[in-house]
């Protein structure tokens, strides 16, 4: 399992809190690329709600992280 910033920007906009089930449906009806379907396949599925897309790739960077000043555009 891998992710990069492009396949984790698909479930951005995913229903949180989520199961991995419902993350699968959600990433399958929106269209995203097979590599996200299989990503979530690959997660061990003990029931567990994720609340948040760090809960499944906690190196996920928010706008925070980057050195951008919306003010200056």
């Amino acid at each position: 399992m891998y992710w990069t910033l492009e396949l984790a920007s698909y479930l951005e906009d995913a229903p949180w809190p989520a199961t991995r089930d419902e993350l699968i449906d959600y990433a399958m009806r929106s269209g995203a690329p097979l590599e996200v379907i299989e990503n979530l396949q690959e997660m061990e599925d003990e029931g567990e709600v994720y609340d948040v897309i760090e809960d499944i790739w906690p190196d996920y960077p928010r706008k925070d992280d980057f050195l951008f000043n919306e003010d200056e555009y």
